[in-house]
């Protein structure tokens, strides 16, 4: 019965855990967005400030997995990079050794409390009080956001809490003191040091209970070292419990923290080959809290510095055991061609900044065909594909735009100058046609969940403003990277012609829904369908209008296109006609 009842802990524990972790990641988010992932990018832009910001982090919270747990969760959401986490995680394996001296402090003082001041118990109390009060009482929506973090935090550091104390029993059991005092085999240490931390999950824990033994006097450093060298990997079961329904980078991440441990591991057994030779006397020392708290801290503090310079071949490793696949080559934008450094050579950085200028374009593109397949093949797969894609083309905005600002004021010459205007006004406009991409597979995916269909007729008046529209957005991005002006000018007839038809669909669907061939519920995804490709055009033509402005050099809008309409009246109304046999549907009278 016992043991049904620690089982039962144990998981309530991982369901608890795995719960905080969600809350406190989608709180982040809404609290921060893109402002949080560039304070992140700052903050580990290099890897010894992702190693300091993780020691310091981690000293503050006290656990390594929790830290890595935070990290594994910034890097599935797109705010960190899987080599900017190496650096923090490392760091992290150093400050979870904190919490070995803050054990230590129940020792001088007979546990009368100093240490519960700043447990991890008393720090998730805390975050749930005042979080539950912001989530309660705060008007503003940032505050409430920022209670559902600390309330999240709070749930997480509970299920690890409640993990650890669902094993605790086994530290008075007879026959596992028996075991821990007699493993003086470096090969079975190791081992029952995985192990042992595996079922606490967490290295403090474990270094914890491995200093309560110690004051047994039974505990060698022999028997000692190799348990401590073995916890890291142990711990890393709540990090590889993170990872489960993230992606492939957080999947990545996880195992950064197992393989670092792992490593760290085998530099720690360099000692022995050394001790053959030089026979340290503390081999047989016996060990005490403060002196395993020392033991911990030194161990980590070497073996991670040890790894700090070769972050690349850790990311190098990673990625060779999760390959990149197809789809995240497409979905990854190529934002490590914006290098700071290159702006001190301007014409360097405004090639790298044109060729991720291009990525976004054509990506736009991408996503509006794959939201449009999605109408008459949905498929869930393709769907989050979308998403995926939308959110890396979210980035740009804020990445590409502050790099072009920047190389503004870098030295580049008139005709880098002008495509850089053109491309701060551009970003915009692809980013926007992006959201519609993303709003029209949203409402496919509702019909689909809802098993909602259009008649007939109104698929063929979707389908084909959908072709049109696939048209437009290719001439755009075509005249947009070749810089053609000639080309652009076909956007314009076109737009009218998509507006024509977006308009004439409306009327049409009024008619059946009179007639009663279709269902008046089913008018609002229509019309949001149709909006979403009105509003495409209109932001093609917005680019369109850029590019001929700039060629034309007339930079007042309306007088520009009242001129080019009356001096191409007769191309107009041919390109007009063109549209019109090339995108036209059935028109119904109904009565």
């Amino acid at each position: 019965m016992e043991n049904v009842t620690m089982i039962l802990s144990l998981l309530c524990g991982v369901a608890l855990f795995l719960y905080g972790m969600s809350e406190m990641g989608d709180g982040l988010k809404k609290v921060a967005g893109n402002q949080l992932e560039l304070i992140l990018y700052h903050l580990t832009n290099s890897p010894w400030k992702g190693f300091l910001l993780g020691t310091a982090v981690t000293c503050v919270i006290q656990s390594s997995s929790a830290t890595t747990v935070m990290v594994v969760g910034f890097v599935n959401s797109g705010m960190m990079k899987v080599s900017q986490a190496i650096g923090v995680i490392l760091g992290a394996n150093i400050g979870t050794a904190i919490t070995g001296w803050v054990v230590c402090l129940s020792y001088i003082d007979a546990g009368n409390g100093i240490a519960a001041l700043i447990s991890s118990a008393t720090i998730a109390a805390v975050a749930a009080i005042v979080g539950i009060l912001l989530h309660m009482f705060a008007k503003r929506e940032t505050l409430v956001h920022l209670g559902t973090i600390l309330l999240g935090f709070a749930v997480l550091m509970t299920g690890m809490s409640m993990m650890s104390s669902a094993v605790t029993p086994l530290k008075t059991n007879p026959v596992f003191i028996s075991m821990m005092t007699s493993l003086t085999n470096p090969i079975l240490g190791i081992l029952f040091g995985i192990a042992f931390a595996a079922l606490l999950q967490s290295v403090s824990a474990s270094v914890g209970v491995l200093q309560a033994l110690s004051v047994t006097g039974a505990i060698s450093f022999q028997a000692a070292f190799p348990m401590i060298l073995g916890m890291g990997i142990g711990a890393s079961t709540p990090i590889l419990l993170a990872a489960i329904g993230a992606n492939r980078n957080g999947h990545r991440t996880s195992l950064v923290y197992l393989l670092v441990c792992t490593i760290g591991m085998l530099l720690g057994c360099l000692y022995y080959p050394v001790d053959a030779f030089m026979h340290f006397e503390m081999y047989t020392a016996i060990m005490n809290p403060f002196s395993i708290a020392a033991l911990n801290t030194i161990y980590r503090m070497v073996v991670m510095t040890m790894m700090l310079p070769f972050v690349k071949g850790i990311e190098y490793l990673i990625y060779k055991i999760i390959p990149i696949t197809d789809e995240e080559k497409e979905s990854r934008a190529n934002f490590d061609l914006l290098e700071e450094r290159f702006l001190s050579n301007p014409d360097v950085a405004y090639e790298q900044s044109m060729i991720v200028m291009a990525d976004m374009a054509n990506d736009t593109r991408k996503n509006v065909n794959r939201s449009f397949s999605l109408m008459h093949h949905y498929d869930e797969h393709n769907y989050t594909r979308t998403v995926e894609l939308e959110s890396s083309l979210n980035k740009y905005e804020d990445k590409l735009g502050n790099y072009l600002v920047k190389l503004m004021s870098a030295g580049v010459n008139l005709e880098q100058s002008k495509m850089i205007n053109k491309s701060l006004q551009a970003i915009s406009d692809f980013e926007k046609i992006s959201d519609y991409a993303l709003d029209f597979a949203q409402v496919v995916r509702h019909l689909h969940n809802t098993k909602r269909t259009f008649s007939l007729q109104a698929m063929d008046e979707v389908t084909v403003i959908m072709e049109a529209t696939k048209e437009i957005v290719t001439i755009t991005v075509d005249g947009f990277l070749e810089n053609d002006d000639e080309s652009m000018k076909k956007v314009f007839p076109l737009r009218e012609l998509i507006t024509l038809d977006c308009n004439e669909a409306k009327k049409q669907h009024v008619l059946r829904i009179k007639s009663g061939e279709c269902d008046q519920s089913k008018g609002y995804e229509l019309y949001d369908l149709l909006n979403c490709m009105l509003r495409m055009s209109e932001h093609c033509a917005s680019l369109a209008l850029d590019v001929i402005k700039e060629a034309e050099q007339d930079f007042n809008v309306h007088r520009f296109l009242h001129k080019y309409i009356e001096q191409n009246k007769d191309g107009y109304r041919d390109m007009i006609h063109h549209y019109e046999e090339k995108y036209s549907f059935e028109l119904e009278s109904k009565s």
